[in-house]
């Protein structure tokens, strides 16, 4: 496939994916903003840290946010392990941060991501494993996400390179009925520097009993790499969540 038609490919398959779903559920989108500081430590030890704001309306009627970190060790280039711990706290619809909280969570996490190449095309598997303690409750949920980062006017993802992304994220628990939530992804970003950029549309699913529900998004990353080394192209894929 040449660059050129590489280039038409992408950008009419993200424009279509994302009008046709901006149709379906603009009357409630809501804002989904993440804020990503990650760097590396010494050897092949690096951390990162993450705080998220989400709101049901556009960048109204704010409903949860969470901050987390993490610690990661790469086992060879295209796999690396993470343990993470965080909090998280949800409040009830209805206004912005409508109190009392319907939930409060302390979660810890381990988490195997790999990568693989096919030209172009950067795909990435993450399962995670999670312990969540929560003011309900403790729970157990396994997620597994697979992400495709294709470069557009470059042939790989270093400075200055416009990328589309696309992903798909499954979530389970040990306790029926078992499957729990999806999320859905497609979005364009920008890497800079020391800087990258993500804009996307982000549909997610959560599967109840008696009151399966889905909320749409317009999901806003900035991701920050403070890493000493050297940063020309991009090892790690600019997405955590």
């Amino acid at each position: 496939m040449n660059l050129r038609r590489l280039k038409t490919y992408t950008v009419i398959t993200f424009l279509c994916f994302f009008i046709t779903i901006n149709q379906s559920f603009s009357e409630n989108l809501g804002s989904w903003n993440i804020f990503n500081v990650r760097g590396n430590l010494f050897d092949n030890f690096g951390f990162m840290s993450e705080f998220q704001l989400r709101s049901l309306s556009f960048y109204d009627e704010f409903f949860y946010y969470e901050l987390k970190g993490g610690i990661n060790y790469a086992l060879s280039e295209n796999f690396t392990l993470l343990l993470g711990t965080g909090f998280y706290h949800t409040f009830p619809p209805g206004g912005n941060f409508v109190t009392p909280s319907s939930q409060r969570e302390l979660r810890t996490w381990i988490e195997l991501t790999t990568k693989q190449y096919l030209d172009r095309f950067n795909f990435e598997h993450r399962y995670r494993i999670e312990q969540r303690f929560t003011s309900n409750g403790y729970k157990n949920r396994y997620r597994y996400r697979l992400l495709l980062v294709v470069p557009i006017n470059s042939e790989k993802l270093k400075d200055n390179t416009l990328y589309s992304a696309i992903f798909e994220e499954v979530f389970f628990t040990n306790l029926p009925p078992y499957f729990e939530r999806n999320r859905i992804f497609a979005g364009l970003g920008y890497k800079l520097d020391f800087l990258t950029l993500q804009v996307g549309y982000i549909y997610q699913y959560d599967y109840r009993i008696t009151n399966p529900k889905g909320h749409s998004y317009l999901q806003a990353s900035f991701v920050f790499d403070v890493s000493s080394k050297d940063k020309t192209e991009m090892k790690t894929l600019p997405m955590h969540d």
